[in-house]
């Protein structure tokens, strides 16, 4: 699959950077439907691992935001992967940020987007959740939650405690998004008194699903890179407090200092891939220094080989996520991270 991918890329990247992102999925689905994929592909050996009461069959996941809708879980579990995080979903449906809203910056290995959490809603996502074979049989769906733009950040909460009344029962955790960059005032939510009171209606709601359906769902935070240290220790204090599960580190970032006078390095927007690995890598490192073994951490941002899943690991996360490496090394890169934190 890794050759193959090889001789798309050029095609791919001569698209439109969504239209092809939609193509290559479209086409995922349709060679897994036949029956065609696992031909065409090497899947990781079994490395199972115990995370937060969860069972994976290895340490790697997909990132959210490459299935908003949940459109795609059979075809890229087939890629093998270990867990899959879908989302960013909202309470209602909304068509995101006017387009064109995704930008590749080759030179770098990178992405810019601005999607603004497109998708269909919570509910239209959790059905094709139920629907899915992989999740039939026991596959790990993370379902990650957001709030909608026109809710003011003030009621933020309200949308969160919305999403996990709906994806409470199909989820296998669930994750709160408040570091994308590209819904206005939403990392806002990352600040003490506003963090505070997300995560105490969060544990109360938490708590009341927890009864109603007779099991406590793990609950995930996912952070900004762009965080100084002082934050980052306010932000973990917070997590252990109120007793969130794990945190992910880290989403995509503002910064364009690694992209300077790229073509598109100026488009408003979260920046991933290549760039943004140090960054994450350093909130990884202060977060594993403050939380110590008290909670565990999901590395991602910048992986585009095995070393740097490793690096993520060494530096102090059980499990890591992939998205942006992805599109430029092909579903190759699983199984190749997958070697490299084998056993480790």
């Amino acid at each position: 699959m890794l050759d193959s991918y090889r001789l798309l890329r050029p095609f791919l990247f001569a698209l439109d950077p969504e239209l092809a992102h939609n193509l290559t999925l479209a086409s995922l689905d349709k060679t897994q439907q036949w029956g065609l994929l696992q031909h065409c592909i090497t899947k990781p050996a079994p490395d199972p691992r115990e995370f937060c009461g969860l069972h994976l069959p290895n340490p790697i996941g997909l990132a959210a935001g490459l299935d908003k809708d949940g459109r795609h879980i059979d075809a890229l579990a087939s890629l093998g992967f270990g867990f899959l995080e879908i989302g960013t979903v909202t309470p209602l449906p909304q068509p995101g940020n006017p387009k064109p809203r995704m930008f590749r910056l080759s030179e770098a290995n990178a992405l810019i987007n601005r999607m603004g959490f497109n998708n269909d809603g919570v509910e239209a996502c959790v059905q094709r959740v139920r629907q899915s074979p992989y999740w039939q049989s026991g596959g790990i769906v993370g379902l990650n939650i957001g709030k909608n733009a026109i809710t003011p950040i003030d009621q933020a909460a309200d949308d969160y405690v919305l999403g996990m009344n709906a994806v409470y029962e199909i989820a296998s955790y669930i994750t709160v998004n408040i570091s994308s960059p590209n819904t206005k005032n939403l990392r806002e939510l990352q600040g003490e008194t506003m963090l505070r009171n997300l995560l105490s209606t969060l544990d109360l709601a938490r708590k009341r699903l927890s009864d109603r359906f007779g099991v406590r769902k793990p609950l995930f935070l996912k952070i900004a890179p762009d965080l100084d240290e002082a934050d980052i220790h306010l932000i973990a204090d917070l997590l252990m407090e109120f007793g969130i599960d794990a945190v992910i580190a880290t989403n995509t970032t503002i910064d364009r200092s690694a992209v300077q006078g790229l073509p598109s390095s100026e488009e408003v927007g979260g920046l991933s891939g290549a760039p943004v690995k140090n960054p994450s890598n350093h909130v990884l490192k202060i977060l594993k220094a403050r939380l110590q073994d008290e909670l565990p951490i999901i590395g991602v941002g910048g992986i585009l080989s095995g070393d740097d899943a490793l690096e993520k690991i060494q530096g102090g996360a059980s499990l890591v996520q992939i998205y942006t490496g992805l599109i430029y090394r092909g579903p190759g890169l699983i199984a190749e991270c997958a070697k490299a934190l084998k056993g480790i």
